[in-house]
């Protein structure tokens, strides 16, 4: 023990340390992984060919982690279903699952692997990160058993979760996250009982953590941001593009921008199902992003980022978007609205019949304002403003509203909301808002 009159410089001396290790900058890196597929199949395979196929993604893996790390950065995300990919039945998928442990164990697999019973894609992602002091992000699938004594066990006595993972540069498990919100087709694992806001801290800010189809939703991904106030979002993502408006880069960009904060995106490559879109997000725009149809390899990423972006000089001031779109006038169409359809949902259209101007168009409860000027207006190309506000049910049930600016594929309105890759007009600028019911966009 430290004599008293030792104590306050020790002290000092820590905290002088502490503050030598934060930063107020930090380079992140994301890489877009196209996936290693298992053969389909209804039966489970052995679990030495289930670590097999896993060995092959983190091979890969491997090698971008090595990459960042000697580029300089400080943590890299991998993407959903990176490990083992997707073509699962529940019973299927089970030989890819280990016994993932609440952060709190204070475990490093790496030095201590059998702690928890098998668990060698822990052990070597955690090699990973402690062998390149990096934090490395990763989404497995956790098990868990239960029994007759919970009303809600599965009938083959275990939960299997989407689970992500998080190993700091000690190669310690950090942070545990349950995917909440699961899309269709995850039939093979289980909803987690309570949505999970999970956070840690890192000498460069304060990071929280979701899944893919989670950033649709209140909890976990508005909780963390307004409630937990994390300064970056981990955001592994198996996301198939869909055009107009769920296009990834510009999607997960311009949420970065609306909730003020990083947002780290590593997507799934795999161009027949249309996945592609990573990227390193900040609320003043995108820093770096990837997106590729064309070929089927994977790409790494690397930015600078502010370790806290609402202190930044950089960042953009908080905008209360609706309250805007309230105190807009509501400007008469210039053209009759129409129907169209955007992912079988059933949008208000109106056409931007001149140069410049302002429009409004209303549907239930919102309306969607646009003022714009073209440089030049075509007459083989058409623009609408579109508005949706309502139950969205194709790949589950939530609610949406939005508005859009969409370009048509044809001057046939009928084809307004069909998706579209390319257009020559050129707008000198345009402003849209809407009467959003909610504070965050």
């Amino acid at each position: 023990m430290l004599p008293s009159r030792a104590l306050l410089p020790a002290v000092l001396l820590a905290l002088a340390s502490l503050q030598a290790l934060a930063s107020d900058t930090f380079k992140a890196a994301v890489y877009e992984h196209a996936v290693i597929l298992p053969e389909p199949t209804d039966e489970p395979v052995s679990p030495s060919d289930a670590l097999a196929l896993m060995n092959k993604n983190m091979d890969v893996l491997e090698g971008a982690i090595k990459e960042a790390a000697q580029q300089g950065a400080h943590i890299i995300v991998t993407p959903e279903d990176g490990i083992y990919g997707w073509r699962f039945t529940r019973e299927s998928i089970y030989p890819y699952l280990e016994d993932i442990p609440d952060p709190v164990v204070n475990w490093i697999p790496c030095t201590d692997p059998s702690r928890f019973g098998p668990a060698p894609v822990q052990e070597r992602l955690s090699c990973m990160a402690r062998n390149n002091s990096i934090y490395v992000v990763a989404n497995i699938g956790d098990k868990k058993p239960c029994d007759s004594s919970d009303p809600n066990c599965p009938g083959d006595g275990r939960y299997q979760y989407n689970t992500d993972v998080v190993f700091d540069t000690q190669g310690k498990l950090v942070a545990r996250y349950h995917k909440y919100n699961l899309f269709e087709g995850e039939s093979h694992f289980n909803y987690p009982k309570e949505p999970e806001a999970v956070t840690f801290e890192t000498p460069f800010g304060k990071f929280g953590i979701f899944t893919c189809f989670d950033i649709l939703f209140y909890e976990p991904a508005v909780v963390l941001v307004n409630k937990m106030q994390v300064d970056t979002v981990l955001f592994p993502t198996a996301w198939m593009n869909l055009l107009p408006f769920l296009t990834a880069v510009e999607f997960h960009s311009a949420w970065a921008m609306g909730m003020r904060v990083n947002v780290l995106a590593a997507n799934t490559h795999n161009t027949s199902m249309a996945m592609t879109g990573s990227g390193i997000y900040a609320p003043a725009g995108a820093r770096t992003y990837s997106y590729n149809m064309k070929t089927e390899d994977g790409h790494l990423l690397i930015a600078e980022l502010d370790a806290h972006p609402r202190l930044s000089p950089a960042s953009p001031p908080a905008v209360s978007w609706n309250s805007y779109a309230l105190n807009v006038e509501k400007f008469s169409q210039n053209d009759h609205e129409f129907t169209g359809i955007v992912f079988e949902d059933p949008f208000t259209f109106t056409e931007l019949t001149k140069p410049g101007g302002n429009l409004t168009v209303c549907q239930k409860d919102l309306c969607c304002h646009l003022k714009y000027k073209m440089a030049d207006k075509r007459d083989d190309e058409v623009y609408v403003l579109g508005a949706f506000d309502g139950l969205h049910v194709v790949e589950g049930q939530y609610y949406l509203q939005i508005c859009t600016l969409l370009k048509c594929p044809s001057t046939n309105l009928s084809t307004c909301g069909q998706p579209v890759e390319t257009a020559q007009t050129k707008f000198e600028m345009f402003s849209l808002s809407g009467t959003f019911g909610t504070s965050y966009v």
